[in-house]
């Protein structure tokens, strides 16, 4: 099916293009969000008439994503999970989540708007790419930590990891020594 792209499109082309895609991406994505008009002579009147207020409006629309790019371009959100000993999340952070922390942290995110090929399924610090605008993309920090206390270190640099197995090793000790005071084989 032939399509008048109505904004830019990643991999596909400008706005103002005619291109061809399949019948199902139209239908089901392009035409469906808005993002493009089907190829007729109608159609292509139309667009030809409003073509100036479409790039208007893209414009004003691509200056507003610009201006919270700005404030948002490196910002870090803690999202806090529940993990293993080794740092594995027992379920994983999904892009609604990262929506949901960032608009706690003052933000207004779609999970449409965050891009995550897969969902973060460790501890630690992530950079996650967000898309608000075809033309305006920024990163941001997700700070995967089991507490609060977990992700302020985390932010420092620190490994939480190491310092959770250190407090496990010098815990088992204490025990084995005491284990071994008890029995009379070692003094403390």
């Amino acid at each position: 099916m032939e399509v008048i792209l109505l904004e830019r499109v990643a991999k596909l082309g400008q706005m103002g293009e005619t291109v061809r895609v399949r019948d199902g991406y139209a239908r089901n994505f392009l035409l469906a969000r808005k993002k493009a008009l089907r190829a007729t002579e109608a159609n292509k009147k139309h667009f030809e008439t409003q073509r100036a207020q479409i790039e208007a409006n893209n414009l004003t629309l691509k200056k507003e994503a610009e201006a919270v790019a700005e404030t948002l371009n490196g910002q870090a959100f803690v999202v806090i999970r529940q993990a293993g000993e080794s740092g594995h999340l027992y379920g994983s952070v999904a892009p609604r989540d990262i929506a949901d922390a960032a608009t706690a942290g003052g933000f207004t995110l779609n999970r449409d708007q965050i891009v995550l090929n897969h969902p973060i399924k460790a501890l630690g610090l992530h950079s996650v790419p967000v898309h608000l605008h075809p033309e305006v993309d920024v990163k941001i920090t997700i700070n995967v930590a089991r507490s609060a206390e977990e992700a302020e270190r985390q932010a420092r640099g620190e490994s939480t990891i190491a310092s959770r197995e250190e407090a496990s090793m010098d815990d088992l000790g204490l025990e084995v020594g005491a284990a071994l005071a008890e029995a009379g084989d070692v003094e403390m």
